[in-house]
């Protein structure tokens, strides 16, 4: 029995809610079953076909990770010797960690694949493992695709859950959509846990807030 590891992520670019990190197992002998499940690269999908699609793949093992945005902006800080990309290569390692696959099919992040795998690599209980880490894995690699419709759909679920909580919508939560621009602007100090305060939309809003507030002396 060998098993393939694929995974992806949903997430990393918005300024508010979580980044979603998902690993998803499965047996070599078993991949034809996910072509036949419609698997494909999650933004090749409408909506409703991937969240058809995800609630098969969720009957396969997988493990999801929910990177709240204070993670992210420790990271992004430099903290711990980290970035985005080191965050979620550890994060990566942890998933390959706790599911000990066989093989294990990354879709890289970085500009610098091979330094990203090695970064990877050392943080890996097998050492051993064969590791390919690339571009738009999630399009060339069925097991990475199914990992990239979890993320994407848990995503849009924890989406869901922040716009219950403040009761209106914030858009795509990425910092080009307007919707999301003006929910910041008037919602800034109210829900500091969702928001990536790293990130440079939320800096200029927070900027402008603090020349508005001395305007007023």
């Amino acid at each position: 029995m060998v098993l393939i590891f694929g995974t992806d992520e949903a997430g990393r670019g918005p300024v508010i809610g979580p980044l979603v990190m998902v690993g998803f197992v499965i047996e070599e002998k078993d991949i034809p079953k996910l072509e036949e499940l419609g698997v494909k690269d999650s933004k090749l999908l409408t909506p409703k076909n991937r969240d058809e699609i995800a609630k098969k793949l969720l009957k396969f093992k997988h493990e999801i990770k929910i990177v709240e945005p204070s993670e992210i902006d420790f990271a992004v800080k430099g903290n711990d010797g980290l970035n985005l990309n080191w965050l979620e290569a550890r994060k990566t390692a942890e998933l390959i960690n706790e599911m000990n696959p066989d093989k294990a099919i990354i879709d890289c992040p970085s500009t610098n694949p091979k330094a990203y795998s090695s970064y990877i690599r050392d943080y890996l209980h097998n050492k051993e493992i064969e590791l390919i880490c690339e571009h738009k894995a999630d399009v060339k690699y069925l097991v990475a695709g199914a990992a990239s419709i979890i993320a994407k759909t848990v995503r849009e679920e924890e989406v869901a859950k922040i716009e219950k909580k403040v009761g209106q919508s914030i858009g795509s939560g990425y910092p080009s959509n307007k919707v999301c621009q003006q929910f910041i602007e008037e919602n800034w100090d109210k829900y500091p846990e969702i928001f990536r305060k790293s990130w440079a939309t939320y800096k200029k809003i927070l900027l402008k807030q603090g020349q508005k507030s001395l305007g007023n002396y």
